[in-house]
């Protein structure tokens, strides 16, 4: 028995022509009026979308009266409690139903939007996620994927999982080769996206143990399910294109992208020392601006901004805390692509034929030995 093709299906949360998604206007550093100027710059963008707004309905009717391309685009619930950054994943699960994170993500359970963004607590987002969206079966452990700036074609790498769980064996690390090439494929249009397994060489006899095994599932699994592996990858190949889905565990994967962070903001701040550091330097960085402007678009993380929670019932987008106007436009325009693909649908057939793949490879490797 062979892997099912990704299967195309029709989003919920579709209203007059509209996609709807659910968005939590509460959770961000900045507060909500930068949450509907963000969704402001999306409708605006995308005559086809429109919001379910979960917070203060009062307070937030004031913002969204302001923005006359949100007119006739955005209805309310009503949700007086806030999940705040310091609030504990368990507490939230348990005390957290009239808060507007609960709220947002309700709206897809309910099948009234076709994905939720929140730009509030990772670990309570995660937690109230699947206990309300529950996993798909036959799904271990969801992931959060990213997409990462890189030399390839398409300028970015996806990458996951990024935190959402540390621990990883090799079948969670196979499910997430499996659902970010589903991820490449859906919302990078890749048809046959290449897998890399991050680990500290490229050689086939380095790594824990569970990444050998990792590389051994992935490598049987990659015709079946459609993607070519490239085997192990080194943290170079993250930003490089010897792979278009860099898979690793929730530990490695967060302390990558910190990283990544961290270094692009410390040459940033490099490279404005350097033009202000004398009147020809200041003067070269005019003559330069067209080429600095394009290379600022190029690695802007917030036009990529939004991580994608991966083995759900239902698509969650978590964008970044401190995320502006157009970081929330970004994530909520990665939210629409994503539905507007079916991606949950076909995400659900990729792993359920996971079971099928081992089921097929134990059988085999049973008939092998006798």
């Amino acid at each position: 028995m062979t892997a099912q093709p990704d299967q195309t299906g029709s989003a919920p949360g579709s209203t007059k022509g509209r996609i709807i998604i659910s968005v939590d206007a509460m959770g961000g550093d900045a507060g909500p009026s930068v949450v509907v100027a963000g969704i402001a710059k999306s409708a605006e963008k995308n005559p086809n979308i429109g919001f379910i707004l979960h917070g203060p309905e009062d307070s937030l009717r004031k913002l969204v009266a302001k923005r006359r391309g949100l007119e006739g685009r955005v209805e309310f619930r009503d949700a007086q409690d806030v999940v705040t950054m310091d609030d504990k994943p368990s507490q939230v699960v348990r005390g957290g139903k009239q808060t507007s994170m609960w709220s947002a993500l309700d709206s897809v359970r309910n099948g009234e939007a076709s994905g939720a963004v929140s730009c509030g607590n990772t670990g309570a987002l995660m937690a109230l996620s699947m206990m309300r969206l529950r996993k798909l079966p036959g799904v271990n452990r969801p992931a959060i994927a990213i997409l990462f700036p890189s030399r390839n074609p398409q300028r970015f790498n996806v990458m996951l999982d990024v935190g959402a769980d540390v621990r990883a064996d090799a079948r969670d690390l196979l499910q997430y080769a499996l659902m970010g090439a589903s991820y490449a494929r859906n919302g990078m249009e890749l048809p046959r996206p290449r897998i890399g397994l991050l680990n500290v060489g490229t050689e086939e006899h380095k790594g824990r143990a569970e990444l050998k095994e990792a590389h051994a599932l992935i490598s049987e699994f990659a015709d079946r399910s459609n993607f070519d592996f490239a085997g192990f990858v080194e943290g170079s190949d993250i930003t490089g294109n010897v792979a278009d889905v860099i898979v690793t565990d929730g530990f490695t994967g967060n302390v990558a992208i910190k990283t990544g962070e961290g270094t692009a903001s410390m040459v940033g701040g490099l490279l404005r020392e350097a033009f202000e550091y004398s009147f020809l330097s200041r003067l070269a960085s005019v003559l330069a601006i067209t080429s600095l402007n394009r290379l600022k678009k190029r690695i802007d993380p917030r036009r990529v901004n939004g991580g994608v929670f991966l083995g759900l019932n239902g698509t969650v987008i978590k964008s970044h805390g401190s995320a502006d106007d157009t970081g929330v436009s970004a994530a909520v325009k990665l939210a629409f692509t994503l539905a507007q693909s079916g991606f949950t649908e076909k995400l659900a057939a990729r792993v359920a034929s996971t079971g099928e793949l081992t089921q097929d490879a134990a059988h085999a490797n049973e008939t092998a030995e006798q």
